[in-house]
């Protein structure tokens, strides 16, 4: 029988959340030594039973191997528990949720204390970690030659998506799909909300809901494209002012199914705010610029 002989690369986890956990035992599962270390220790015990090995402290598991992945509750956790540990020569993968600034700052700080560093947005959630056809994947940005060199230890937990050197840009691009995501999902709680107290199964809404919502996502595209271009007029078929014009009957029904209008209410006021500039052959996308200050 053939036996898988190339050697595995090392890795130190600090942090085993729900997230930390799953990481870690998808490393072990694919036969990749392991140093763990949490702040309460006893949260090391279910995967130490898994052949993890458990650090005494931070700096005992920095110190273990060199490449090191956090992941853990905040940025200002990640300082506290790397303040006391030697750093110099350590590849060190961010995986705590962060802003884009302050993935720049942590990048500045692991540079001056003689780490290599990527930040890394995770797109996914534990039960995803681990499951190849789940479909979850991690941002990373900041050092290309880093993300290279580690890239296939990486891609075991989930996929990997390179988005640029800017240490900021996974925190950014984590934050934006995320942002879409409540966006969705602040649609479709109103959408239920007009039902809630009429005789209609949200079971059965549900489907019609999920497909419509998958027939509009590719405008996203088109919206790419004309930010892109600044042609916020190309290939609309319906424009600004066709689309305020039809406002009022959603405000009127949802007074009428005593819902509130307080979902759609900001983004209508900002169409209105569009349409007053002269802009009603357009498409919606020239709303994005209004957001931005």
């Amino acid at each position: 029988m053939a036996h898988d002989t190339v050697e595995k690369t090392p890795v130190t986890l600090l942090g085993l959340g729900a997230m930390g956990t799953a990481l870690g035992r998808a490393w072990l599962a694919a036969g990749h030594p392991l140093t763990v270390w949490n702040r309460t220790p006893a949260r090391a015990a279910a995967i130490c039973a898994e052949a993890a090995r458990a650090a005494e402290s931070a700096a005992e598991a920095v110190a273990a191997n060199t490449l090191v992945v956090v992941c853990l509750l905040d940025d200002a956790s990640v300082e506290e528990v790397l303040a006391g540990t030697d750093l110099a020569g350590r590849d060190l993968v961010n995986l705590t949720t962060s802003t884009p600034a302050q993935a720049r700052v942590r990048a500045g700080w692991a540079r001056e204390r003689g780490a290599r560093y990527l930040d890394g947005g995770i797109m996914a959630v534990p039960p995803m970690i681990g499951v190849p056809d789940a479909g979850g994947y991690v941002f990373y940005s900041g050092s290309r030659e880093l993300f290279e060199r580690h890239r296939e230890t990486l891609g075991v937990p989930a996929g990997t998506t390179y988005v640029g050197r800017d240490a900021g840009f996974a925190a950014l691009h984590d934050v934006a799909l995320l942002s879409a995501m409540y966006g969705m999902f602040a649609g479709a709680a109103h959408a239920f909300a007009l039902i809630r107290r009429e005789d209609i199964d949200p079971a059965s809404l549900a489907p019609l809901l999920a497909d419509w919502l998958v027939a509009m996502a590719p405008a996203v595209h088109q919206t790419a494209d004309q930010l892109r271009s600044g042609d916020y007029a190309k290939g609309v078929v319906s424009n600004l002012a066709m689309q305020v014009a039809g406002t009022p009957t959603f405000l009127r029904t949802a007074e009428e199914q005593g819902v509130s209008p307080e979902l759609l209410s900001p983004y209508f006021a900002l169409m209105r705010r569009r349409l007053a500039e002269g802009s009603g052959e357009e498409d919606l996308t020239g709303v994005i610029d209004l957001l931005v200050r």
